[in-house]
């Protein structure tokens, strides 16, 4: 499956943003789907994940009460909603597929990674 990401750009903090991820390729709906990011000098790190069908959403600590992940399987689409934005969300998010409901949030066993959507934050 090829994935490819959209939606970042500058923001101020306390702003929102939503972030896109069209999948092509093989069954989206095969896979679960799930948001990283990459700061600077940082490691990438799990933000949000969802399962095939559109439940089980769940969220790193960082991303609680802020963040919604969704997903269309009609139009192969996964979404990230950034809400109450804040300088430390500036990053490179990406999106991510894979088979494993239990591997979706680590880094090491995602599947397939789509390109990266820079959001940066301004304070």
């Amino acid at each position: 499956v090829q994935l490819q990401a959209s939606g970042g750009g500058l923001v101020q903090a306390g702003g929102s943003l939503r972030l896109s991820c069209v999948a092509s390729g093989r069954t989206f709906s095969m896979y679960h789907m799930g948001w990283f990011r990459q700061a600077p000098g940082k490691e990438r790190e799990f933000v949000a994940a969802v399962n095939w069908s559109g439940g089980s959403p769940y969220y790193a600590d960082s991303a609680k009460g802020r963040f919604t992940i969704s997903r269309n399987n009609v139009e192969n689409t996964v979404y990230l909603q950034m809400n109450s934005l804040k300088p430390e969300d500036t990053a490179v998010y990406y999106c991510a597929a894979g088979f494993g409901l239990e591997d979706i949030a680590t880094v090491s066993r995602i599947d397939y990674w789509g390109q990266g959507t820079l959001v940066t934050v301004s304070s």
